[in-house]
């Protein structure tokens, strides 16, 4: 017998799948205590401790860790057909915003500037905000690590689609990645440390998204107005 008086022959049936997700809903919890009991200890410390570059890199870590943690559940509810979309009209403005403050200690540890430009004065969306969230979280986290001095989101509509956009001033997508955006998961690349589970996930995210027939999709490029990489997603 186990510890929940069930004999261990009936979890047989437990597809391997549900554990890890079950485990990785687990650590994502638990990294959730670990981050807000970090948070309230550095707002204890003297400025020159809690701006210190070791801050930085568990701040960017935990927040990268927690972002991965995410998207490996976000797509195991996606293969199970339990996560549905929940599209709100959502302020991009105001969208942008929040995802920004969220990095902020990051962005100024490493010293990048941030900034966002929106085409029209109260540009609106209607997506699932928490899905697009996660998706555009991700990207920022890459930026920063990849960025020299800046990181720029933009937003406009164009035939019909939203298109939020982000850019940084580092070196860019390697061009494997920009000749494979057609099939995201051989992105994976172990000894180069990308696995290509971002993007990945960012293509489901947006191809939930339609209308008229019309799916939601990404693309990626090194034509950025900063000189580097640059995410694009498109929502109907």
């Amino acid at each position: 017998m186990n510890r929940s008086g069930q004999d261990p022959e009936d979890d047989k049936g437990l597809g391997f799948s549900t554990v890890i997700a079950s485990t990785v809903h687990d650590m994502k919890n638990s990294l959730g205590m670990l981050m807000q009991a970090h948070a309230e200890l550095a707002a204890k410390l003297p400025p020159e401790l809690s701006n210190s570059r070791e801050q930085g890199i568990i701040e960017y870590e935990s927040m990268r860790l927690n972002g991965m943690l995410v998207q490996m559940l976000g797509l195991y509810k996606l293969g199970v057909d339990q996560l549905p979309l929940q599209p709100v009209h959502i302020e991009v403005e105001d969208f942008f915003q929040a995802a920004l403050a969220r990095h902020q200690d990051i962005l100024r540890s490493r010293q990048i500037q941030s900034s966002y430009d929106i085409a029209e004065e109260g540009l609106m969306g209607f997506f699932d905000a928490e899905l697009v969230d996660s998706v555009v979280s991700n990207v920022i986290n890459n930026s920063i690590r990849y960025a020299q001095n800046a990181v720029h989101l933009r937003a406009w509509v164009e035939q019909k689609q939203l298109v939020i956009a982000i850019s940084d001033d580092g070196q860019g997508y390697p061009e494997r990645m920009i000749e494979a955006q057609s099939d995201y998961v051989l992105g994976i690349n172990m000894t180069s440390g990308s696995t290509g589970l971002g993007l990945y996930f960012g293509a489901r995210i947006a191809e939930r998204h339609q209308r008229d027939g019309v799916f939601g999709h990404i693309e990626i490029s090194n034509n950025s107005a900063l000189g580097g990489g640059e995410f694009r997603i498109y929502l109907p």
